[in-house]
């Protein structure tokens, strides 16, 4: 049984939500602030974290900028429509999908699928490490080291720089990128797909893309040389 956690102090969201994904055999623990949260975060070890940006006490991209400092649980953010620069900034801190107010049930649980099983699909791979030129990424235990030192990743941010490595010297298109780490759920809006690539490059401190190639209006490279 996944377990879910929900910070949202939306008494009547979080009722739904528990008889909603309760009824498909999730198990569902409410928060209703973000310190409480951040609390349980560590205390039940989520499979997947729904938060809402709007909490009482500490905004919702606070939130995603602390829990990214020790935890690596896939979160899906829930925004209100037409705020579309909230949702980048959501992503730019390390969220891994968002899901616009008011939505469905089978919607927000196919979302649910789909994170938990991108989370979780680098685990199986039958290579442990693959390596392109000085990155080595460990599968097995999700940690990627650049020149030598740590890097820390989210599970989106691994997961594309993984497929990327998988694919080095290689072009990928975004419709390709979006499909295999979203499961086209963005669909070709390749936005979305640059916040991603700006943060691993940050995180190389690779900001002239010269290691995350842009191919104007196709795609990403990673180059291994």
């Amino acid at each position: 049984m996944a377990k879910i956690l929900v910070v949202d102090d939306d008494r009547a969201l979080i009722k739904a939500l528990k008889v909603g994904l309760g009824s498909l055999g999730y198990e569902v623990t409410p928060s209703d602030t973000g310190k409480d949260g951040l609390y349980k975060v560590v205390a039940i070890n989520p499979d997947v974290i729904i938060l809402d940006l709007g909490l009482p006490d500490i905004d919702g991209l606070d939130f995603i900028k602390e829990m990214r400092q020790f935890s690596t649980i896939p979160i899906l953010v829930l925004s209100a429509a037409g705020d579309e620069q909230r949702k980048v900034a959501a992503l730019n801190y390390g969220a891994d999908d968002y899901l616009t107010k008011p939505f469905g049930i089978a919607e927000l649980e196919a979302r649910i699928r789909t994170t938990i099983r991108h989370s979780q699909s680098i685990v199986i791979n039958t290579e442990s490490v693959v390596s392109a030129g000085n990155l080595v990424i460990d599968i097995l235990h999700k940690q990627v080291q650049f020149n030598n030192e740590n890097i820390f990743l989210t599970t989106k941010e691994f997961d594309l720089l993984f497929f990327l490595a998988q694919n080095a010297d290689k072009i990928c298109t975004h419709e390709v990128i979006l499909k295999h780490i979203w499961n086209g759920s963005f669909g070709t809006e390749s936005q979305y797909l640059r916040v991603y690539v700006y943060r691993i490059r940050q995180k190389l401190n690779d900001s002239h893309g010269q290691i995350l190639r842009s191919i104007p209006g196709i795609g990403y490279m990673l180059v291994s040389t």
